[in-house]
């Protein structure tokens, strides 16, 4: 072989061997199945591809890299990159963005938990919090106000709340035992087999939630009404991960984020237009609260719950005043924006 063509050959292993360490893998833990819920995060794999030209790649997987419960903790320890938790499932680790799980906020749609959850992310003491698990916000998992289904007889009154077993977290499961309900907070995964073993007597999900787990399917009816709140799922990076990106792909991936959001309301705007035909298709009776009921709902498990909050955190240490009155003023503000 002559020594151009030694050159040659060294100087195109020299390219690959570049070319291979260049790109950039991550891990993504997620739980379940490929839902909704997960829509934003497929989105934003797909989004820093294309800009990357395939340099920077995500592999979302479903339960194969840590359970629900524990994905937070696989983040700190570098176990993957990126992951999605929900606040209720281990409310000690990120008592900041529990704010946003209080029961009665208001919130009434999908645009307005966007804006109240980013700006509870941008919040130092959410930053703060989140860095001690080496995590890094990088966005929600916007999920309409929560209602139960239930087997037997509907229960349409407050009384008949009273001893009723429910599968809720955080501040709905708060909300539900102020007016005599039993909640546990079995995971998503969990709650199907719960609802037919008579574990729970109903579960509170967001519509998505009890199609792809299947209470649905359990069902006889669903609240379209009670509307108490939500739970608060955010997507979160490993802090090193998202550092050590160059700043092509860093780029990539922050302006992606809003372009993944945007895809996840239009998805999701689309099954909550169907989801009469899909009560009316599995045969489950639409149960709707009366307004009285729905008041005394609201007095009993709305600001009782969200003052004890307020001084539960400040006594913790957090400015739970603060991060209370930005939720209160972004959702204002959002709201005499539609």
């Amino acid at each position: 072989m002559t020594s151009l063509s030694v050159k040659l050959t060294a100087g195109a292993l020299a390219l690959t061997f570049a070319t291979e360490a260049a790109a950039t893998e991550w891990n993504v833990s997620v739980w379940g199945k490929r839902r909704a819920f997960t829509e934003h995060i497929h989105k934003l794999a797909e989004l820093v591809e294309e800009k990357t030209d395939g340099g920077f790649t995500m592999n979302i997987s479903y339960g194969g890299l840590s359970n629900n419960r524990e994905n937070l903790d696989g983040i700190s320890i570098g176990a993957f990159e990126m992951a999605q938790f929900c606040a209720g499932y281990h409310p000690d680790k990120n008592r900041a963005i529990t704010v946003l799980e209080l029961p009665f906020m208001g919130v009434s749609n999908l645009d307005e938990e966007v804006a109240v959850s980013h700006a509870i992310y941008d919040h130092p003491a959410v930053a703060e919090e989140m860095a001690q698990w080496n995590a890094r916000m990088v966005m929600t998992s916007p999920m309409p106000q929560y209602n139960i289904v239930g087997t037997g007889e509907p229960r349409d009154e407050l009384a008949e709340f009273d001893g009723m077993r429910v599968r809720a977290t955080g501040g709905l499961g708060e909300a539900f035992s102020a007016v005599g309900g039993v909640p546990t907070s079995v995971t998503a995964t969990e709650a199907y087999q719960a609802m037919e073993s008579g574990v729970v007597d109903t579960v509170a999900f967001a519509q998505h939630a009890h199609l792809s787990f299947g209470t649905i399917n359990q069902a006889d009816w669903w609240t379209a009404n009670l509307n108490p709140g939500t739970v608060n799922c955010p997507v979160v990076a490993n802090i090193d991960a998202y550092e050590a990106l160059s700043d092509a792909e860093r780029e990539a991936f922050d302006s992606s984020v809003s372009e993944a959001i945007d895809h996840y309301l239009a998805n999701y705007g689309e099954l909550l237009d169907r989801w009469d035909s899909v009560l009316e298709e599995k045969g489950v009776q639409k149960v709707t609260i009366s307004d009285d009921q729905l008041a005394q709902f609201e007095e009993v498990a709305g600001e009782p719950i969200q003052q004890a909050w307020i001084e539960e955190m400040s006594a913790q240490g957090l400015p739970a005043q603060e991060l209370y009155d930005l939720m209160k003023s972004t959702l204002e503000e959002a709201q005499a924006t539609n």
